[in-house]
């Protein structure tokens, strides 16, 4: 994340940061200065759980500069998730959603991430924070169907499934959901693929249609992949983290992911009676 946009993130925009620039500016501050002199810093987070990050890896520091860098869709998996629950992490990167869900939530977790140096990271941040017991780490490419494929290196949270004009590419083992979970009874998972998630729903036919499964938290929604969402019985919603207000609209201008719910009261209901919990020293 370039410092300027940084700059606006916490000056302006962000729900947790623009009533408390000074203090977001202050952590931007202190992390600028702490990691030139250091590879990596573990930073603590929220209630007591910390992230080791490193320069250049621009989710996890929006997360040390304003709380919680996707902030409506993490404070809806933290509103929905309870002890013991099944999240899946679909493209975990270095495990920000796996530590929410498993450390804050205390929910079991799958996190999935094909790029070895991420899955490291993914596996570094689930020991710090002692959640081994509550995750598991499947390092393949979920797709629609099972087979060798290319995968591109070196783009932090950006690396995907290659394309023919990548260079740099490395072979990964890829994997259907269905096929991985079995029976598993998530109740809900974050999709985040860099554009093929159309390919990892076809592969989900299955664990689509479980009861258990209420909320799908997903980057990209092609008119395909929509189709499918709305066949298993989801429809599109949007969630105010600062109220925990659920509403079926499409997402915010600006979201990065969409949010999509099945059986929109009890969803709402159970995010409403949620445990409040403090980021930086806010409640929500």
């Amino acid at each position: 994340m370039p410092p300027g946009d940084v700059t606006v993130t916490v000056r302006r925009t962000h729900p947790l940061t623009r009533d408390a620039q000074a203090l977001a500016w202050a952590r931007f501050m202190s992390w600028q200065i702490r990691s030139r002199f250091r590879s990596e810093i573990i930073s603590p987070w929220i209630e007591g759980q910390n992230l080791a990050v490193s320069r250049g890896m621009s989710g996890a520091m929006g997360n040390l500069y304003a709380g919680l860098h996707e902030f409506e869709e993490m404070g809806f998996l933290l509103h929905l998730l309870r002890e013991g629950d099944l999240f899946l992490d679909i493209g975990a990167n270095i495990g920000s959603y796996t530590v929410l869900a498993a450390g804050v939530c205390g929910a079991d977790c799958v996190a999935f991430e094909p790029d070895p140096e991420s899955a490291r990271r993914l596996a570094r941040n689930v020991a710090i924070n002692a959640l081994d017991r509550r995750v598991a780490i499947q390092r393949c490419a979920l797709g629609e169907r099972c087979g060798e494929v290319a995968f591109t290196v070196g783009r932090d949270a950006m690396n995907r499934i290659a394309s023919d004009d990548d260079d740099a590419t490395q072979r990964v083992p890829p994997a259907t959901l269905d096929a991985e979970i079995g029976a598993a009874q998530p109740v809900t998972m974050k999709i985040d693929v860099e554009g093929f998630e159309e390919r990892v729903l076809r592969g989900v036919a299955q664990t689509l249609r479980r009861e258990s499964l209420r909320a799908i938290i997903i980057k990209t929604v092609t008119e395909a992949s929509g189709a499918m969402l709305a066949d298993a019985g989801f429809v599109e919603a949007r969630y105010d983290s600062l109220h925990r207000a659920l509403t079926q609209e499409g997402r915010p201008h600006g979201a990065l992911n969409a949010l999509f719910v099945r059986d929109l009261d009890y969803v709402a209901t159970r995010v409403a009676s949620a445990r409040a919990v403090s980021v930086f020293g806010r409640k929500i």
